[in-house]
């Protein structure tokens, strides 16, 4: 009998892992709501996150954008939480804690899951002039200590090398700023715009940003891969949300233009089993503090995955409510989520409503 009893336990305990290991890995894979990161330019996780959130399955990844696409391959948690990048209890002593190689992740922060920002290649670059403006977003409105933004050797090559600190040339430094008194105050956090100089600069560089948040001890590490000599950026980056939805796909459904907002779903990809849709909320004439969206299909629906909003199911029903970071919507602004469900795709009713 006893034999018996320990069997159980141990079968339980085995379950108990299982179980647990299958949570981790089809967890709801929306960003964090709080902290932030540089928006533009875009710091690599970010950037990955912007163009590929809605599609990171697209097999055209590899080929488009073959350095987010190990990115993703390696830990896609990297770009949904593209707000955490950050070490605790550095004391500002930056070079102590990372170590050369490791300052795209942080020194291989949380448990490495940031490591492929660290990897040698040729990310894609935001084309930048001499003087550009740099975007730092605080979703959680920690404000900052001090903000210091570097930008790499004219003898550093991105592609081929990797980021050491002696690469690195310090050409602005914001001193503390309460979230407050940064530039723009925005409905899902603060921004900061920062103006930046270098000259005869041209090529590839990388801009890294370290951001010592007014939190507890928090830093945070960005690099940004940029392109001097390129087109001049907006003097003011965008608010984070995920990117837009494709512009075609298998099948598509648009709720009533009519009340506060509508929606739009489209199918961005399928595979044996599965199918990955993507959802474009847009406001109306009014701006809205909040949106709810209902997808209805003719069968019940089996939801694996998610980001960028709330998504729960009932029966045939699909719900979602927006992330903390893109309910307000200004008059005719948009954002989008996405999700991936079993089964195969069908056009549902939608139905957007403010809250």
């Amino acid at each position: 009998m006893q034999n018996v009893v320990h069997k159980r336990l141990l079968i339980s305990a085995i379950v108990a892992a299982l179980a647990a290991a299958l949570a981790v890995l089809v967890a709801p894979g929306s960003p964090a709501s709080a902290h932030g990161n540089v928006l533009n330019p875009a710091s690599r996780n970010y950037g990955c996150f912007e163009r590929w959130g809605d599609k990171f399955q697209a097999p055209e990844m590899a080929t488009q954008d073959p350095m987010c696409y190990q990115a993703w391959q390696a830990d896609p948690q990297a770009m949904w939480n593209w707000n955490g990048l950050f070490r605790e209890g550095v004391a500002g002593n930056h070079q102590a804690a990372i170590p050369d190689g490791q300052l795209c992740s942080a020194g291989k922060t949380q448990n490495g899951r940031y490591a492929a920002m660290d990897a040698i290649g040729d990310w894609k670059a935001t084309n930048l002039a001499n003087s550009f403006t740099l975007g730092l977003f605080d979703g959680a409105r920690h404000g900052a200590d001090y903000i210091r933004v570097y930008v790499s050797k004219p003898s550093y090559n991105p592609v081929t090398q990797a980021l050491k600190w002696s690469d690195l040339d310090l050409v602005k430094e914001v001193p503390n700023t309460p979230a407050a008194q940064w530039t723009r105050q925005l409905s899902n956090g603060v921004q900061m715009d920062i103006p930046v100089s270098v000259s005869g600069r041209s090529g590839r560089a990388v801009v890294y940003t370290i951001w010592q948040a007014s939190h507890l001890d928090q830093s945070y590490y960005f690099c940004s891969d940029v392109n001097f000599g390129g087109v001049t950026p907006p003097t003011s980056s965008p608010t984070p949300a995920p990117p837009s939805s494709p512009a075609t796909s298998p099948s598509a459904s648009t709720s009533p233009a009519t009340g506060a907002c509508r929606a739009t779903v489209a199918v961005s990809s399928q595979w044996s089993g599965a199918y990955q849709a993507n959802v474009t909320v847009t406001a109306g004439s009014a701006p809205v503090k909040g949106w709810a969206v209902t997808l209805r299909y003719g069968a019940a629906q089996t939801l694996q995955q998610s980001w960028g909003a709330t998504v729960l199911t009932s029966g045939n029903e699909i719900q979602a409510s927006n992330a903390a970071y893109n309910g307000a919507l200004s008059a005719g602004g948009s954002t989008s989520f996405g999700f991936i469900a079993a089964g195969t795709p069908s056009t549902p009713a939608v139905t957007c409503s403010a809250v």
